[in-house]
Parts: C-alpha cells; sequence; structure tokens
C-alpha cells in the first residue's frame, strides 16, 4: 500500500507538471519577471533537472551536487522539454516498478562534497527533495505564465483561466 501511495503521488505530480510544460510560450524563454529571478527557459530546465535527480534517487545510494554543473543550458524549444521530460518519465516509472519497499526504505544522501545535504528514505527524499521542490518551481511558472497572460491549466482544481471547462 505504501509504494502504491508513492508511486500514485509522483504520477500526478508529474502528470500535472506535464499540463504545465505544454504551454511554454517559446518566444519567452529568455524572459524573466525579476532581475533575481532564473529565465522561463532556465525554471523550466531545473524541472527538468529535478526530473533527472528523481530518477537518481533510485540509481545510486547518494547524489554528490559537487559534481554536476551549478547550472545547465537553459533548453529553448517546448519540445525538447517535453521530449526530455517524458523520457524522464518514464524511466522513472521502470524504476518505481521495479522498486520494492524495501528498497523505499533504503537511506539516500544529497551531499555537495564533504557536506551532507540530507539523509533519508529513498521515499521521503523522492517525496521531498524530488516532488515537493518541483511542485516548489512548477508553482514558480505557474506564476511565469499568468504574468505572460499564458492561460494556467488545472493543478489541483479548476484554474481562472479554466473555471468554465
Amino acid at each position: 500500500m505504501v509504494k502504491q501511495l508513492i508511486v500514485g503521488d509522483a504520477m500526478h505530480e508529474l502528470a500535472t507538471t506535464r499540463r504545465i510544460l505544454e504551454r511554454l510560450p517559446e518566444e519567452h524563454m529568455t524572459w524573466k519577471p525579476h532581475v533575481k529571478s532564473m529565465t522561463l527557459g532556465g525554471l523550466t530546465t531545473h524541472l527538468i533537472n529535478l526530473l533527472n535527480w528523481q530518477v537518481a534517487i533510485f540509481l545510486y545510494p547518494e547524489f554528490d551536487l559537487s559534481t554536476v554543473p551549478l547550472r545547465r543550458e537553459a533548453l529553448e524549444r517546448r519540445e525538447d522539454v517535453l521530449e526530455e521530460f517524458d523520457a524522464n518519465v518514464v524511466k522513472l516509472q521502470k524504476l518505481l516498478a521495479e522498486c520494492d519497499e524495501k528498497t523505499l526504505g533504503e537511506e539516500w544522501t544529497l551531499r555537495n562534497g564533504d557536506h551532507i545535504i540530507l539523509r533519508q528514505p529513498r521515499a521521503i527524499a523522492l517525496r521531498t527533495f524530488g516532488l515537493s521542490h518541483m511542485v516548489h518551481h512548477r508553482a514558480q511558472l505557474g506564476v511565469y505564465l499568468r504574468l505572460l497572460d499564458i492561460p494556467v491549466p488545472s493543478i489541483y482544481g479548476p484554474s481562472a483561466d479554466e473555471q468554465g471547462n
């Protein structure tokens, strides 16, 4: 039952994230709402990276942020974003299907060199470092769309743009 809950939660959040990614306006990928904000393309690429990291939770016993670039080049095309997102969802679905409750309970570590950021069971790391982190940035992406006057899709209920649909 625990695995079923975890898989259902992950697939729901990923499907919701895909709906918002489908609305990406390619002509605004370099836009940002504030000087301290990421560009639209940068934020979108960060969402893709978070999905890569969710996959890593099940592939490796730890993830060392010091071994990956701080920022990767921002994706510029919606098609590229959706292609990478979909490919990684398939990878994560496969890993979740193959894991058992023992695997979900195994300790996973996020570090930056010698500094331990978190050490949690894989199931909790998936929810906090993976999904909750993704939900946070997905919400930011919703604000970006709103500021660009692009209809925001339903997330946990109808959006202001979809109330009549």
